[in-house]
């Protein structure tokens, strides 16, 4: 198992940070049906491993794209609990002054280039930003987060053909949950995702992505092998998200309750806080601890979120751009 193949204190960093996205989505969740937060939101629960394991392995300054599910990866590279809460409530102390709201969210001093809500719209802004780093010289890497609805989108094969012919240093990581919103992804996808960055000799991984040590390793490779100047990789991320769509789809036709089950005996954070207490690198009390202590660490950033002030009508028409 991937796990023995890496040190406890690192382990014990993924673990905490899984339980951290885990917790933050479950109050997202609950300040939703609250009506706290307006608009429409998106959850990653279960999805966890495919950020904290790709995030963990990236430098500050390297960039990240993300989607409409997009908490988990700001989260993973380094947002603070109290301004995404803040964005999402629509508060000034958001990381876009509360107008980018649940499916917008950047934050640009850590390479969080931003979520976006367009199936696939972030694919030419990540490759643009490896071709930037290229041209720069910096060594820095672009990683750019799509689940498997976005694989047939075009734009898809076009910054993979110029990723490929310009050598650059871009991972394209699929969130593979196997559903295109309410669609089971083998009724709208022919052949093997892989395949699609097979074609353009582009280095494609298949990897447990309910497993975060595996997802570590393998992105270790393909982040080694950008900055060592040899082009970009695809990682295929197996992986599900234990509720809808979004917070609307409640119950779930498309899909089973005994799959849903299957999977969540799989869940990303049991099998690594089992594994550490089975190494007796850590107890249970000591995992009891991460989870109280990230609880009060999320409390808390709600609490600075209800406190922040709504942005000033006069602020409509700044850092709004149009082409």
């Amino acid at each position: 198992m991937a796990y023995s193949q890496l040190d406890s204190q690192l382990l014990g960093h993924l673990f905490q940070q899984m339980v951290g996205i885990r917790l933050f989505e479950e109050k997202v969740r609950e300040l939703f049906e609250r009506r706290e937060i307006p608009g429409i939101t998106h959850l990653s629960i279960g999805q966890e491993a495919g950020p904290v394991g790709i995030c963990a392995v990236l430098n500050d300054d390297d960039y990240v794209t993300s989607t409409h599910r997009g908490h988990g990866h700001c989260l993973a590279k380094g947002a603070d609990f109290g301004r995404m809460f803040a964005e999402m409530l629509g508060k000034v102390d958001g990381y876009c002054r509360g107008k980018g709201g649940s499916m917008h969210i950047a934050n640009q001093d850590v390479g969080n280039l931003g979520a976006n809500a367009i199936v696939g719209g972030s694919m030419a802004l990540a490759t643009g930003a490896a071709l930037s780093a290229q041209m720069r010289k910096t060594q820095q890497i672009a990683v750019c987060f799509f689940g498997d609805g976005a694989i047939n989108q075009g734009i898809l094969l076009e910054v993979m053909n110029m990723a490929s012919i310009w050598n650059l240093p871009v991972i394209f990581a699929c969130e593979n949950n196997s559903y295109n919103e309410y669609t089971p992804m083998e009724h709208v996808t022919a052949g093997k995702i892989s395949r699609r960055g097979e074609a353009f000799d582009i280095p494609s991984t298949d990897v447990d992505g309910m497993n975060v040590a595996a997802v570590y390793q393998a992105a270790t490779t393909a982040v080694e092998r950008a900055r060592q100047g040899e082009g970009p990789s695809m990682l295929i991320l197996e992986t599900y998200r234990y509720y809808g769509h979004g917070m609307n789809d409640v119950t779930r036709p498309y899909r089973t309750r005994e799959e849903e089950t299957e999977w969540r005996e799989r869940d990303p954070i049991e099998r690594l806080g089992e594994h550490l207490i089975s190494t007796n690198d850590f107890t249970k009390e000591d995992l009891d601890e991460i989870w109280n202590n990230v609880q009060q660490e999320i409390e808390a950033g709600v609490q600075f979120a209800r406190n922040s002030a709504f942005p000033d009508l006069n602020e409509i028409a700044q850092h709004v751009y149009a082409g």
